[in-house]
C-alpha cells in the first residue's frame, strides 16, 4: 500500500472516531417535530431544527383525529417534539401514544403544546401539567382559565446547571410569550424558572412516564426564542436527553 493511501486511511479513520465520540456518527437521532392546531413562524422554526447537529428532524402536521400517531407499526423516530395544539386525539392515537412511551420514545413538549389534547386526562401525567383553556370545574374544584401574555422579555434562571439539558446554558433573557396558572404534577424536576410577574415560575422541567423521558419547555413562541443561542442549546440537548435511554 502506498504511503499516501495509508495517510488517507488514517485521516478518514481519525475523523470517523471523532464523530463517533460525540454519539451521533453511526446513529444520528431521527426526530419527529409535530405541529398543527396553532400558527407559528414556520421558516425560522424549521431552520432552527435543521441546524441542530446530530439530529435529523422531520416535520409532521397533526390534525384532529388524523396524523402521526395513527399507525406506529414502522415507527422510525427516537424522539418527538410536540409543537402542536391539537385539541382532539382518537382512542387509537392515545393507545399508540402510550405504546411509544412504553417503548422508551422520548417527548419534548414545547410551548403551546402544553395546551394540546385538553380532554385527554392522561396527557397531564405525560406532560406534568394541565393548562386550563377556560374556567373549569374538575372534581368539585374551580380552576380559572390559564393566562398568557405575548411580547415579554422573560428573564430565565437555570435551576439545575448540573442537568445534561442545561449543560453550557447560562441565565438568559428571551423575548417570548408567558403562560401562567397551569397546574403542575408534584414529581416534576425543575430545570428552568422565570421571575416575571406575568409568568409561572416553573417554565421547564423533566419527568418520566412509563419507560420514557419527558421534558417540557414553556418558552418557544417565535423568532425571539428560535434565534436565541441559550434556547437553541437547551432545546437541542433536551431532544438528545429524552432520546437516549
Amino acid at each position: 500500500m502506498h504511503v499516501k493511501s495509508v495517510i488517507a486511511l488514517f485521516i478518514l479513520g481519525a475523523a470517523a472516531l471523532s464523530l463517533i465520540g460525540n454519539g451521533f456518527a453511526e446513529d444520528t437521532l431521527k426526530v419527529a417535530v409535530v405541529t398543527g392546531g396553532h400558527s407559528y413562524e414556520k421558516k425560522p422554526f424549521e431552520a432552527m431544527f435543521r441546524n441542530f447537529e446530530g439530529l435529523e428532524c422531520v416535520f409532521l402536521e397533526m390534525e384532529d383525529q388524523r396524523g402521526i400517531f395513527e399507525d406506529i407499526s414502522q415507527w422510525p423516530y427516537k424522539a418527538v417534539v410536540l409543537y402542536n395544539m391539537t385539541r382532539e386525539i382518537s382512542e387509537k392515537q392515545q393507545e399508540n401514544f402510550i405504546k411509544l412511551l412504553e417503548q422508551g420514545v422520548g417527548f419534548v413538549v414545547l410551548h403551546h403544546a402544553i395546551a394540546a389534547f385538553p380532554d385527554w386526562p392522561e396527557y397531564r401525567k405525560i406532560a406534568g401539567t394541565k393548562y386550563w383553556l377556560e374556567d373549569t370545574v374538575e372534581n368539585g374544584v374551580m380552576h380559572p382559565k390559564s393566562q398568557w401574555e405575548e411580547g415579554v422579555d422573560m428573564r430565565l434562571h437555570v435551576e439545575d446547571p448540573a442537568h445534561p439539558i442545561m449543560e453550557g446554558v447560562s441565565d438568559f433573557t428571551v423575548h417570548d410569550e408567558t403562560y401562567k396558572g397551569y397546574d403542575l404534577e408534584p414529581d416534576n424536576h425543575l430545570i428552568l424558572s422565570c421571575g416575571e410577574p406575568g409568568s409561572q415560575k416553573e417554565v421547564a422541567w423533566t419527568r418520566t412516564y412509563r419507560n420514557a423521558k419527558i421534558c417540557l419547555i414553556q418558552p418557544g413562541h417565535g423568532s425571539g426564542a428560535y434565534s436565541n443561542e441559550n434556547f437553541q442549546r437547551m432545546l437541542r440537548q433536551a431532544i438528545q436527553w429524552v432520546a437516549l435511554k
